[in-house]
């Protein structure tokens, strides 16, 4: 059966939407001018005083940092502010706070009130497409500036992620902003810090050997501190006792579980608290995609991660290429891709389906559950010209009136079906238009932009994510785990309201 063509937007809905995201924009910026705002945490219980912890690196001078919130704030809110230095272990911290970013940044939104590794990323290109290079370059700077102070880009800026990273986009997002700054002094001095994030990401525990291929491996135990305040029920139940109630009630069918739950006490396992506080630095908080809520994500090499890390060894072989190194240097990672993307063909891509899954460590096979992460070798182009083909003729298996599914199944997690979110939609239609599929990619963008622009009109406000089934941004009603919210903002759902409008829905730039 033929699709139905999308529904059609007109150009007077299309300005309305890209004047609110414009308005936008500085609403979420945040700076030194923001500090007392930045601090506070509606994830975290309000700290006694109300002084909220603003945590500054070691390698900063302390005096200094201070003396410039001092002459920046307002004596009231600066004295709403502990200021301290972040030394010794991370897991050392009883009292969470804000990490001391020195620039300016875009937070996501509603209770995302700090900024955010991946989410960045898309930010900084809706920004880039508004011509804000200044604001983007920023960005781009702070995530060398976390690499640099904590070996890696931080999950957000908040103590309790220093232990868990984000899917790594920040090679291309250091390109993208030298394609607008022409800066080679700063491309310069960023290149050794892409290759420092490469190489945490090449390194046990994320590593695995053998196969050649990275996974998502958060570090630190325990629960997540922002999940036990912020991920609240109406009931009363955080997420970790929603969890464990069950995998109690679904251990005895599914006997893999037994490693998450104690059967005796009914509570989690460490094993358990180390796979939520990975899925979370997978950015796919929360899928059925690695296990039920996530539990098992350690087990698997993703598709989406690996793609990530080919693109960034591309990235540094260009970045190498633009600062004039020598042409051993320059092969050596474009070899380091070739060599990447090859393992991903072999391992990842299904020929009876038709599609890219993840690689399950234990089972040595592909676990078979259909995911909008299949675009993600297209979006970056390293899948064959046959391969981008039998995945867009999937494409039936998420498209919908409103636009794409995240997965095929149904979990009760935010990031399983029937939920919508930009990013994926942005790269499902970047990837397909990369390809030559200019139709389809044009079809799935416009459907989705005329979703925002109805629950737009609706609202006023564009949201975090939409149910792809209803068109709406109702979702509470069915998520089951983690926040039961929809967050209003939305960083990388204005992006991609700038990128699909602005840059061409058909045509539109990495």
């Amino acid at each position: 059966m033929p699709t139905p063509p999308a529904k059609s937007i007109s150009q007077d809905k299309i300005n309305a939407l890209q004047l609110h995201v414009s308005q936008m924009w500085q609403r979420l910026t945040r700076s030194t001018r923001d500090a007392l705002e930045a601090a506070q945490d509606s994830k975290l219980e309000t700290p006694e005083g109300e002084r909220w912890p603003l945590y500054v690196s070691a390698g900063e001078r302390v005096k200094m940092v201070r003396e410039r919130l001092r002459r920046t704030l307002d004596a009231g809110s600066f004295r709403r502010l502990d200021i301290r230095m972040l030394s010794g272990a991370p897991e050392q911290i009883t009292e969470h706070g804000l990490v001391y970013l020195p620039g300016r940044y875009v937070v996501p939104g509603g209770r995302f009130n700090e900024m955010y590794g991946w989410d960045s990323y898309f930010i900084a290109q809706g920004l880039l497409c508004e011509g804000r290079t200044g604001l983007a370059e920023s960005i781009a700077s702070l995530q060398l500036y976390q690499v640099k102070h904590y070996g890696t880009v931080l999950n957000s800026n908040r103590t309790y992620c220093l232990q868990r990273s984000h899917p790594p986009f920040l090679g291309r997002l250091v390109l993208s902003v030298f394609e607008q700054n022409g800066d080679i002094e700063w491309l310069g001095e960023a290149l050794p810090l892409v290759e420092r994030y490469h190489a945490y990401w090449s390194s046990l525990p994320q590593f695995v050997p053998g196969l050649e291929l990275s996974r998502y491996h958060a570090l630190g135990d325990g629960p997540a501190p922002e999940a036990l305040h912020g991920e609240v029920d109406a009931e009363g139940r955080d997420h970790y006792q929603r969890l464990a109630g069950w995998l109690q009630a679904h251990v005895d069918d599914h006997p893999e579980l037994a490693a998450f739950i104690d059967r005796t006490s009914g509570s989690l396992t460490l094993a358990a608290y180390k796979d939520d506080r990975t899925v979370r630095e997978s950015g796919f908080d929360l899928t059925g995609r690695f296990g039920p809520c996530g539990m098992g994500i350690r087990d698997f090499a993703p598709v989406c991660l690996n793609t990530l890390l080919w693109q960034m060894e591309k990235d540094i072989a260009e970045i190498r290429r633009r600062l004039g190194a020598t042409p051993p240097t320059i092969e050596r990672w474009e070899g380091l891709a070739r060599e990447r993307a090859e393992r991903m063909s072999e391992h990842f891509w299904d020929e009876k389906h038709g599609l890219f899954f993840d690689w399950q460590l234990s089972t040595q096979r592909r676990r078979v559950y259909p995911y909008a992460t299949t675009f993600w070798p297209l979006w970056a182009g390293w899948a064959s010209e046959e391969q981008a083909a039998r995945v867009v003729r999937n494409l039936p298996l998420f498209e919908t009136e409103h636009g794409l599914l995240t997965s095929t199944t149904s979990t009760g997690c935010q990031w399983d079906a029937p939920f919508m979110w930009a990013p994926l939609v942005l790269m499902a239609v970047q990837g397909m238009d990369r390809y030559g599929f200019h139709e389809e990619a044009t079809r799935v963008a416009r459907r989705f932009l005329a979703t925002l622009s109805a629950e737009f009109e609706r609202t006023g406000q564009l949201f975090e994510k939409y149910n792809a089934v209803t068109g709406s941004a109702e979702v509470a009603g069915d998520i089951t785990f983690g926040y039961p919210t929809n967050e209003p903002g939305f960083g990388w759902t204005n992006a991609a309201v700038c990128i699909l409008t602005k840059c061409g829905m058909g045509a539109c730039r990495r």
